[in-house]
């Protein structure tokens, strides 16, 4: 049989899948519970998008099927197996400060800007034409091929949970929804809150210092860049004013204090970033615990900020905490605290994202963790963990896209890991492979969002022969 030219078969249908990567860009498809119908549970947008898809495949002939308006599927070919392409439609909100209308899918400089243009409806469309390529050409294959279609990836993944349990899983295969060359390793990822426990600790009449309350971060996988914290404070508040600004001058970090209705109040800027990497931000709610901790506080406020100092300021790593592991796959355990609050009334409380190496047992974890909080009055609330996903390297999936990979660019595909999710965790045997090309700098869930329509017609021919090479 002749070599196929998969980017000559790309560049004969680029119009039309730049015409349609725009049309679906132009669906602003975020999730919108409040208007949510029973044809329409996560929003009409989410829905609009869905339908989008599922049309444009009836049309070009693949066998189309929604599964509860959560989620849907494209499929073409025969066989027992199945080869999947795992993608999403819906979208993050846009947010502010773009320079063009968020979902007007506008090309300039040879990119198309719109909310959803990397993540992941450009990939999305790319995989797609991959699978009409393969399709057109009429290849024998020996497995069908099926895109699933999520709607709720960037939220809680009730699409391809509902997806599952009603649709037969997939033997092997790949979501375009992150880097090449291949990712073939995710930490495992588990929220859950400390909160400390009232022990009836006797009122401080001697306490300096009370404090009345503290707040930093809204989100688990967050690092907080701003804190709070309103003081009572018997003598002396000036000494407290000036240690404080030596504090933030001495750790490089903006802030301020002053007086409202009696009680002192104390702000902190830090540096936000995602929690599978602290150490790339700057947790203002840990600064300001360090700071609050060497204060003669009240008994249960010195209890929690001690605590919180002792294990988490500095310690991403969870040393301190006996959870320290790591693995040559997936690297160092970490933990991120991205939210704190303490309160008179309520006491204090931890929430904690632990992003944990491949080969790291977070049962045993949780367990070394539970027996040191006995001796600290704090317990666990609210666990969820989603467990982390590997695919061996010498498996069949990963030495064909490696192939492929390698071929098409003529680079060596390096196998990567990461410590945020994507789709292809819920597969046995997946991985994220594309779209974003080495050295390409990643704007997803930023401003001003694009993919570089070159970038878009190569992943296209890298996805077309991946889907022909898994699925012959």
């Amino acid at each position: 049989m002749n070599v196929i030219d998969w980017q000559k078969e790309v560049e004969q249908r680029k119009d039309a899948l730049i015409e349609d990567a725009k049309k679906l860009l132009q669906i602003k498809s975020v999730l919108d519970e409040e208007n949510a119908t029973k044809d329409a549970p996560l929003g009409e947008g989410v829905k609009e998008a869905l339908d989008f898809m599922l049309q444009l495949g009836e049309k070009d002939g693949f066998t189309p099927k929604n599964v509860g308006n959560l989620a849907g599927h494209l499929e073409f070919g025969q066989g027992e197996e199945i080869v999947g392409v795992l993608c999403h439609v819906d979208v993050v909100p846009e947010g502010d400060g773009w320079s063009s209308d968020p979902y007007g899918a506008e090309i300039r400089d040879g990119k198309i800007y719109a909310r959803g243009a990397i993540d992941d409806k450009g990939p999305t469309m790319a995989a797609y034409y991959a699978m009409k390529i393969v399709k057109e050409l009429g290849l024998p294959l020996n497995k069908r091929v099926r895109m699933i279609i999520g709607t709720d990836e960037e939220s809680d993944w009730r699409c391809v949970d509902h997806y599952f349990e009603h649709e037969e899983m997939p033997a092997m295969g790949f979501a375009p929804d992150a880097d090449f060359p291949i990712i073939y390793a995710e930490k495992g990822i588990a929220d859950f809150d400390l909160v400390q426990k009232d022990n009836g600790s006797k009122k401080d009449e001697d306490a300096k210092v009370k404090v009345l309350s503290f707040q930093s971060g809204r989100r688990y996988n967050m690092v907080p860049d701003f804190a709070k914290a309103s003081l009572e404070v018997n003598n002396e508040p000036t000494n407290i004013v000036q240690a404080y600004a030596d504090f933030l001058k001495e750790n490089e970090l903006k802030g301020k204090s002053y007086f409202e209705n009696g009680e002192l109040i104390l702000e902190a800027e830090g540096i936000s970033a995602h929690g599978m990497e602290p150490n790339n931000g700057k947790n203002a709610g840990l600064f300001m615990a360090a700071f609050l901790s060497e204060l003669k506080l009240d008994a249960r406020a010195n209890e929690y900020f001690q605590f919180t100092t002792n294990y988490f300021y500095e310690e991403s790593r969870g040393k301190k905490l006996g959870m320290a592991y790591s693995d040559d796959i997936t690297g160092d355990l970490t933990i991120n605290v991205g939210k704190l609050s303490f309160s008179q009334e309520k006491g204090g409380r931890l929430g904690l994202n632990v992003r944990y190496p491949v080969t790291n047992k977070m049962e045993e974890t949780r367990e070394k963790l539970e027996s040191l909080l006995t001796a600290e009055s704090f317990i666990i609330e609210n666990f969820s963990d989603s467990k982390p996903h590997h695919v061996a390297e010498d498996d069949f999936l990963i030495q064909s896209l490696k192939k492929v990979y390698e071929e098409q660019t003529g680079e060596k595909a390096e196998l990567l890991s990461i410590g945020g999710g994507t789709y292809a965790r819920s597969l046995k045997s997946g991985v994220a492979f594309g779209p974003l090309f080495p050295g390409r700098e990643d704007i997803a869930h930023q401003k001003d969002e694009y993919m570089y329509i070159e970038d878009m017609l190569r992943a296209t021919a890298i996805y077309a022969q991946a889907i022909y090479e898994l699925a012959k």
